[in-house]
C-alpha cells in the first residue's frame, strides 16, 4: 500500500512539474495560446492549441460571435438554413470587408460558418500580412474565393461523406490581390522557386495552425487552383489534416 501511494506520489508530482512548465514556457513565448486551458482570443498569438479551440467553436455560436465581437471583426448574423441531407448552417455569419478585417473578399459578401470566420480573422492578421510584408512590401488588398456554402458531398459525388461545404464550415481560397496591383493565384502561381510561390506555401502553413483541414495543390489535382480551409469536428480524435 505503502508503494502505491509512493507511486501515485511520484506521478502528481510529475504532472504538476509539467503543468508548470508548460505555463513557464507558454510565458516566455508570449503565447498563452499554448497552453490547452487558456481562453481563447483571436487578438493573442497563434499558439500550439489555437486551432483545435477555433475547431471547438463548430459547438458554441454564442462563444464565437463573442469573440468576433472582442476582436472587432465586422459581420451580420445570417438566417438558419436548411437544405438536403445534412445541409445547411445555423451558425452561418456575412463578413463585412470593412473595420478591423482590412481584407476584402471577391466576390463579396461572403457567408460562412462562424468558426471560419474567426479563423480567417487571425489568419489574415498573423499569417497573410505578415507573409506579403515579407516577400512582397506590400498588403494583400482582397482574397479570391471559389466561395464557402455548397450543398454536395465531397468531390461532387452522388454518394459518401458530406463535404464541410455543406455546412457553410469550408472556404476555397482562389488567389491574392496585393495593394500594389500583384495578383498571385494559386493555379499559376503555386509552382517555381519565387516569391510568390513561397508566399502561397507559407500562407498554407500558417493555415494548418489555424484550420482543421487544410489541403492545397500538393494533396491532388482536384485542388490544383484553390487551397481549401475547413473547420471539420472530429470529435475526441480532433485529427487535423495538412497537405
Amino acid at each position: 500500500m505503502r508503494a502505491v501511494r509512493r507511486t501515485i506520489g511520484w506521478i502528481v508530482g510529475i504532472a504538476i512539474v509539467g503543468v508548470l512548465g508548460m505555463m513557464l514556457w507558454a510565458s516566455l513565448r508570449g503565447r498563452p495560446q499554448d497552453l490547452p486551458w487558456a481562453p481563447l482570443d483571436l487578438g493573442q498569438p497563434i499558439g500550439m492549441f489555437t486551432g483545435r479551440k477555433l475547431t471547438a467553436l463548430t459547438e458554441d455560436f454564442p462563444q464565437c460571435r463573442a469573440l468576433l465581437d472582442r476582436a472587432g471583426v465586422r459581420y451580420t448574423v445570417l438566417p438558419p438554413r436548411k437544405g438536403e441531407g445534412q445541409c445547411g448552417y445555423a451558425d452561418g455569419v456575412r463578413l463585412a470587408d470593412t473595420g478591423a478585417r482590412r481584407i476584402a473578399f471577391t466576390p463579396s459578401g461572403l457567408g460562412v460558418a462562424c468558426p471560419v470566420a474567426a479563423a480567417l480573422s487571425m489568419w489574415e492578421w498573423d499569417v497573410v500580412q505578415p507573409a506579403a510584408q515579407r516577400h512582397f512590401g506590400a498588403r494583400v488588398a482582397s482574397v479570391d474565393h471559389f466561395g464557402s456554402y455548397s450543398c454536395r458531398r465531397i468531390y461532387g459525388r452522388d454518394a459518401g461523406n458530406w463535404s464541410e461545404h455543406s455546412t457553410a464550415d469550408a472556404i476555397d481560397i482562389a488567389g491574392f490581390r496585393l495593394t500594389d496591383g500583384t495578383r498571385i493565384t494559386v493555379a499559376r502561381d503555386w509552382k517555381g522557386d519565387g516569391a510568390k510561390a513561397a508566399f502561397l506555401r507559407e500562407v498554407r502553413d500558417g493555415a494548418c495552425t489555424l484550420f482543421a483541414t487544410t489541403l492545397s495543390p500538393d494533396y491532388n489535382a482536384a485542388h490544383a487552383d484553390h487551397l481549401h480551409l475547413d473547420q471539420a469536428n472530429r470529435g475526441a480524435t480532433g485529427w487535423r489534416a495538412c497537405r
